[in-house]
C-alpha cells in the first residue's frame, strides 16, 4: 500500500524534525542529561525538586519560593534528539534542559520549573509511559489538561493568584495553549516555539501532529494581559514566519533577534532580554 507507506513516513519526517531540533540545548551551561544530573544543579541555585502529579503524567517540578506575590512557571521544550527520521529517542529526557537554563537566570522570587510528558523518569516508569506523548500526541488535550491541573496546585503552593508562562520550543505551544484557557495568565513568553503548527508542517512539507492542538488553529484568544513571542532570525527549525503567523491571528509582540537560532543564545542572553521586558 504506496499511499500508507508515503504517509507514515511523512508522519515519522514530521517528528523527527520536531523533535531533532526542537531538543533543548541549553547554550554554554552544560548540564542535564539525567534527572540527578538535572537536581544536582538546580539545588545549588535554590531549587526544590519535586514529583507532581497531574493527570496521568508525573512532572518533574524545580521550584524557587519567595513572596508569594506571584508566580512564574517555565515549561521545557520537547527533549532529546531522534538519531533519524525513523529512530525516535528511547527517553525524551534533554540532554541541556534550556527551558531549566532559563528558569535559573530568572531572579524573580517564586520560580518554577516544569518537565513535560515522560521526561526525567526512571525506567519502569518510562516503560508505562505512551511514546505518542513525544511524538504526535505531544500537544494532546490530556496534556494541556494535566497542566493546568498542576498549574492550579501551584498556584496554592506559592499562595499566588497570577501567573506568568514562559515556554521554550515545545514548551511554548503548552504555554500558549493554556494561556488561552486560563484567567489567571498575566504574562505569557515563548521562545523559538512553533506557535502555528499548520504553518510549521507546510513549511516543512510534513504532515500534522495527529491529535495534538495548535494555538493557531483555536477559537479563542490568548487570554494573557501581555503576550511576549521571542523568535531567532537564524532559526531554521521554527522560521520567525510561523511565529508571525500566530500573532497576525491571536495578537501579541514579536521580537525577532538576528543573532539567534533555536538554542543559541537564549540562555546566556535571558537577563538582558528579562530586563527589557520589565
Amino acid at each position: 500500500m504506496p499511499g500508507l507507506k508515503m504517509r507514515k513516513a511523512a508522519l515519522a519526517s514530521a517528528a523527527f524534525l520536531f523533535a531533532a531540533a526542537l531538543s533543548g540545548c541549553a547554550g554554554q551551561q552544560a548540564f542535564g542529561g539525567s534527572r540527578a544530573a538535572v537536581e544536582a544543579w538546580a539545588l545549588q541555585r535554590g531549587f526544590v525538586p519535586q514529583t507532581l502529579r497531574a493527570g496521568t503524567f508525573d512532572l518533574l517540578a524545580l521550584s524557587r519560593t519567595g513572596t508569594g506575590a506571584g508566580l512564574t512557571i517555565y515549561i521545557e521544550g520537547d527533549g532529546a534528539a531522534w538519531s533519524s527520521p525513523y529512530h525516535p529517542p528511547s527517553d525524551p529526557t534533554p540532554p541541556q534542559p534550556l527551558a531549566l537554563a532559563l528558569a535559573a537566570a530568572d531572579t524573580r522570587a517564586d520560580v518554577v520549573y516544569l518537565g513535560r510528558p515522560c521526561q526525567y523518569l526512571e525506567s519502569a516508569a518510562l516503560a508505562a509511559c505512551p511514546t505518542d506523548y513525544w511524538l504526535q500526541r505531544r500537544f494532546a488535550p490530556e496534556v494541556v489538561a494535566a497542566y493546568m491541573a498542576a498549574i492550579d496546585r501551584l498556584e496554592a503552593v506559592h499562595r499566588a493568584h497570577r501567573v506568568t508562562l514562559v515556554g521554550y520550543s515545545g514548551g511554548g505551544v503548552i504555554a500558549a495553549l493554556l494561556a488561552q484557557r486560563r484567567t489567571d495568565v498575566e504574562v505569557l513568553v515563548t521562545v523559538a516555539a512553533p506557535l502555528a503548527l499548520g504553518e510549521w508542517v507546510r513549511g516543512h512539507g510534513v504532515s500534522e501532529l495527529a491529535g495534538s492542538l495548535d494555538p493557531a488553529a483555536a477559537g479563542t484568544t490568548v487570554r494573557a494581559t501581555w503576550a511576549v513571542h521571542f523568535v531567532g532570525e537564524r532559526d531554521k527549525v521554527v522560521p520567525p514566519a510561523v511565529v508571525e503567523r500566530f500573532v497576525e491571528l491571536k495578537g501579541g509582540r514579536l521580537v525577532r533577534l538576528a543573532d539567534h537560532d533555536h538554542d543559541c543564545c537564549w540562555a546566556r542572553d535571558w537577563p538582558g532580554l528579562l530586563e527589557d521586558l520589565r
